[in-house]
């Protein structure tokens, strides 16, 4: 999880946004996504998938294959 939210923060800097800046395309305060870059709350899927999408990026799951059942 982590290493995702810090793939959110990365792109989010790469355009240039605040995080007010991102903030106020979601409508939300700013001090939630404060928290939910600093990863002091566990973020529910729908707060992920609605960052990602502001920010224009696509989230895929990717299982791997079990090394014993090859």
């Amino acid at each position: 999880m982590n290493e995702l939210i810090d793939c959110l923060i990365a792109r989010r800097k790469s355009r240039g946004w605040s995080q007010r800046d991102l903030a106020d395309v979601l409508s939300m305060q700013q001090s939630v996504i404060a928290r939910f870059e600093t990863k002091k709350v566990v973020p529910r899927l729908d707060m992920i998938l609605k960052v990602a999408e502001a920010l224009e990026c696509e989230i895929k799951v990717v299982f791997k294959k079990d090394k014993e059942s090859i």
